[in-house]
């Protein structure tokens, strides 16, 4: 039977998140499993006058390419790939990996070599997006392997999905631009402030905003989306912080993970689980040391940890920190080819001040 909240998502794909044009080139980049999800995405895109291209990913290849691969492959960029980066209007990322796991067992190093060859490729898109040149948007359609890293069934998943995405409403459109007016509040508060001073049992940090500007994350890019985001100084992180999730990336699953920083840099990091992959990810350049975003989740649809940081980020009452490469819309000049999201629970005995004002309180804002 057909599941009008696809259609619903689909159609908040293409009308709302990346506000398809006529004549636009979009392009549709999914993982094979997410073909309904696709099917209605492709046909928005064509009522809209715009034109479409679909590129699949086939995760049994991927890792294919990282067992056999030399490195002069591993080091190859495509064409296709730097002219997609060029070129495309928007950009429609679907994902719904049949394996979650599928590239636990290959080379980091390998991993490594390869996600650098592809930074001027993703630096591009992110220079396109911040000159308002180039529209993207990320979603999950849910699967079974997500259910199952979800502790869901495809069911419950299914409803959890639509539920964060707000296509199970009658006007998911009109629910977003809702929660945009509420976050477009928190930043312009934040406009011009400059100190920030995060305190509770799992964090003890220090930075500055000073120049920089919050985002209002209210679902274009990331869906579910539901953050506010800025680009702290890089040299200005001091403290300590220890993160409440496994922070999953690579297909591993690196797992009580803490952090100290000093002038901005991340000087001692260690991990119960995985560590060794860990520290060969923060060695990949001298960005990836230092902090290119730091985030609170505002998205109290999502109340439980997913194994999926499209979801786990925006969890309300919690804050995130990525290190690597900042978004130039927020003013960070941090340069890395990793960008690695790392969440803290802040619903109990958490603060945050901003100039010297709470600002937010056990998961919760407290301005007026």
């Amino acid at each position: 039977m057909f599941d009008l909240r696809v259609d619903n998502l689909a159609r908040l794909l293409v009308n709302y998140c990346v506000a398809t044009r006529r004549g636009d080139w979009v392009l549709i980049n999914a993982d094979l499993n997410a073909q309904p999800l696709v099917e209605r995405v492709y046909a928005h895109v064509l009522d809209a006058g715009a034109n479409a291209t679909v590129v699949y990913n086939d995760e049994q290849l991927s890792e294919h390419f990282y067992r056999h691969a030399g490195e002069e492959q591993l080091r190859w960029v495509s064409p296709l790939d730097e002219m997609l980066a060029e070129r495309v209007d928007a950009r429609i990322v679907v994902r719904a990996p049949a394996n979650t796991r599928s590239l636990t067992g290959v080379d980091p190093a390998a991993q490594r070599i390869h996600q650098q060859a592809l930074k001027p490729v993703a630096d591009r898109y992110r220079q396109r997006a911040a000159a308002g040149e180039h529209r993207w948007t990320l979603t999950n359609f849910p699967c079974s392997a997500l259910a199952q890293e979800a502790d869901m069934s495809l069911r419950e998943f299914e409803d959890f999905v639509y539920a964060a995405t707000y296509a199970d409403q009658p006007d998911p459109v009109a629910a977003w631009q809702a929660i945009h007016d509420r976050q477009q509040r928190l930043v312009d508060w934040l406009t011009g402030k400059s100190e920030v001073v995060v305190r509770g049992p799992n964090v003890d940090l220090r930075l500055s905003i000073a120049g920089r500007t919050f985002v209002n994350s209210d679902g274009r890019r990331n869906m579910p989306s539901g953050e506010i985001f800025t680009g702290p100084v890089e040299e200005s992180v001091e403290g300590w912080i220890r993160f409440s999730y496994p922070a999953i990336r690579g297909g591993r699953e690196v797992d009580g993970v803490e952090f100290t920083f000093a002038q901005g840099r991340l000087v001692a990091a260690k991990a119960a689980k995985n560590e060794a992959y860990l520290l060969s990810q923060i060695d990949s350049d001298a960005g990836a040391r230092y902090l290119g975003e730091f985030a609170i989740g505002t998205n109290h649809q999502i109340q439980r940890f997913t194994k999926n940081i499209l979801y786990d980020e925006k969890i309300g009452g919690t804050l995130h920190v990525a290190l690597g490469a900042g978004y130039p819309e927020t003013g960070s000049r941090n340069d890395s080819s990793i960008h690695w999201d790392f969440i803290c629970d802040m619903r109990v005995d958490s603060e945050i001040w901003v100039d010297g004002e709470l600002f937010y309180q056990n998961g919760k804002f407290t301005i007026a």
